[in-house]
């Protein structure tokens, strides 16, 4: 169930700058990793081999950055459904940062704002400013804003 439920695309301006709140937590799995790293090629030991990675810098395999933020399609809808979308697409990302590791088996959430919306043909596009947490941890492992089109 969303936490925020905008009634149309009209209504998105009046959420600018308003936390809308925070989605279920994702536990991160080994699975997920691996099949991660076999779609973009990205076979790095810190992610995919578990026995070297218990020995490397993080005590752990760790997910892909960019894994993290992959994550926002699932974890946004949870988190604010707008109301009177045909169609909504993934625009892009801005100023993504990935300040701290997910370790395998960590269970992430989203934190989710919206920073701006601009009116576009048939609709709007909405920049969502998105925090990625680690249950536990003190820093966030993603920090991103992710940009939707919505169209109505």
């Amino acid at each position: 169930m969303a936490n925020t439920v905008i009634e149309s695309i009209e209504a998105l301006p009046q959420f600018v700058g308003k936390q809308l709140g925070h989605s279920d937590y994702v536990t991160v799995t080994q699975e997920m990793v691996n099949l991660f790293a076999d779609s973009t090629g990205d076979h790095q030991w810190i992610h995919v081999d578990v026995e070297k990675a218990k020995n490397g810098p993080f005590g752990g395999p760790i997910a892909h950055g960019y894994l993290t933020l992959s994550l926002a399609p699932v974890l946004i809808p949870q988190v604010a459904i707008v109301k009177g979308v045909t169609m909504a697409l993934n625009y892009g990302a801005n100023k993504v940062r990935f300040p701290s590791p997910v370790p395998v088996g960590a269970r992430v959430r989203a934190g989710v704002a919206i920073a701006d919306v601009e009116a576009v043909n048939g609709g709007a596009q909405v920049t969502y400013a998105v925090t990625f947490e680690v249950e536990g941890a003190p820093k966030p492992a993603c920090v991103a804003e992710v940009v939707y089109r919505y169209l109505g």
